[in-house]
């Protein structure tokens, strides 16, 4: 287990989390006119990167790693865009009802991204179909971190947060914010954090017994993890998380508001 290695795969991950969500935050903010051609040009490297994901299975080398990682990272940036663009979300597009609590609150949130979260699900059990019995998973591996904590995510966000940026929501999403609560916390944020704990703690002990691919693999996948349990932190801390995509957001509201990375 080379320390360069493991150092070169959390740099690879934190470079290309950042980079590709400030892409999709860029490219959801230009003109609503220009969306169809973008989610066109996205859709085509989502084919790719599911044919990389496919090349990538019998590959368990440092090289196969990195590709199946990178090609789980594209498509999980299709179902973003494909969000923050308006083409896939839910049936209901109207902002919370003001005395709106309780089950219905729930209901009338679920019905803005049900759509969203069904083709996320269906993607990663996708992926679990093609991917297990071989021996590159990294791919099913990465998405299902990313589902998990997107999901984890936006439950703490309807339940009620501290601190979340409302300003990752373009301004044909913002009836998305009042869905949204602040509040000093709620009891799932605790649980959520120590899951990514336990998870990262588990994640560095298969690293410290991996070969050069698992190294790799696991490298990615443990970075990606923490950064998860940092996007849940920053809802926590007085921390302007939006300010690290401030260049692909040049017209954005500057009031405090979650990553979209959550996807």
């Amino acid at each position: 287990m080379s320390l360069a290695v493991i150092g070169s795969s959390i740099a690879y991950t934190v470079f290309i989390w950042w980079f590709s969500t400030g892409v999709i935050l860029w490219l959801d903010r230009r003109p609503k006119a220009t969306h169809r051609v973008s989610f066109a040009g996205l859709s085509i490297v989502a084919l790719a990167a599911l044919g990389g994901v496919v090349a990538s299975l019998g590959d368990a080398s440092p090289h196969g790693a990195v590709i199946a990682f990178t090609a789980s990272l594209a498509l999980w940036g299709w179902h973003e865009a494909a969000f923050l663009m308006g083409f896939l979300t839910g049936p209901s597009k109207l902002a919370c009802p003001m005395k709106a609590t309780g089950w219905r609150r729930f209901r009338k949130a679920s019905a803005t991204l049900i759509h969203h979260e069904i083709a996320l699900a269906a993607t990663l059990v996708a992926l679990a179909a093609i991917s297990l019995g071989h021996a590159n998973t990294v791919a099913l591996w990465t998405f299902g971190v990313l589902f998990v904590s997107r999901l984890s995510a936006k439950f703490n966000l309807f339940l009620g947060v501290p601190n979340f940026s409302a300003e990752f929501f373009p301004e044909h999403m913002a009836y998305l914010t009042s869905y949204l609560r602040k509040s000093p916390g709620n009891w799932l944020m605790p649980v959520s954090l120590g899951d990514g704990a336990a998870l990262l703690w588990l994640e560095w002990r298969a690293l410290s017994q991996a070969d050069a691919f698992g190294a790799v693999g696991v490298s990615l996948v443990m970075t990606l993890t923490a950064l998860a349990v940092l996007e849940h932190l920053f809802m926590v801390l007085p921390i302007a998380d939006a300010a690290l995509w401030r260049w692909a957001m040049p017209q954005a509201d500057k009031t405090d508001t979650a990553s979209p990375l959550e996807s």
